[in-house]
């Protein structure tokens, strides 16, 4: 009866240790993110960034731009950083919202478009909030460390 109760004992313990394992590896966030999305053809490089670091060691450095945790980066359709996030719980892809792929218009003939409009860009979108945050983060720090020029971010093709 013991031999018995130990088997079935081990089996439920295999069980929740694959479940777990199971949830853990669908909600693991990637190590390197690429930002790009389907049916947006590109001029530049794609940018490929580490969401772990800026997660776990940029966060740590200038905790006071991090202050809504993944909202920092994650917003809702009204602009509201997404404080409700838990790790690799599924996001909207960016697209989802700023349905234009590329960037605004520009030059002397291109039309003025208000700030709205201008988000409606993805390009422009990620330009706005990584750009901001990092020159926050190298005035916060007194570094040039974090990219704020194309080249930077965008590698050679």
């Amino acid at each position: 009866m013991k031999t018995r109760s130990l088997l079935i004992a081990l089996v439920i313990g295999a069980v929740v240790v694959f479940f777990t394992a199971g949830i853990y590896a669908a909600t693991k966030v990637e190590e390197k993110v690429k930002i790009q999305d389907k049916g947006c053809e590109y001029t530049k490089g794609i940018v490929e960034f580490s969401h772990q670091k800026h997660v776990d060691e940029y966060a740590k450095k200038a905790p006071e731009l991090y202050k809504d945790k993944c909202g920092t980066c994650h917003h809702d359709d009204k602009g509201k950083p997404r404080v409700d996030l838990a790790s690799g719980q599924e996001v909207k892809r960016c697209i989802a919202c700023h349905k234009k792929c590329g960037e605004p218009p520009k030059g002397k003939d291109a039309p003025k478009l208000s700030d709205k409009e201008k988000l409606e860009y993805v390009a422009e979108a990620f330009h706005d909030n990584c750009r901001d945050c990092h020159k926050e983060y190298n005035k916060a720090n007194k570094t040039k460390a974090a990219p704020t020029t194309c080249t930077k971010c965008h590698p050679k093709t």
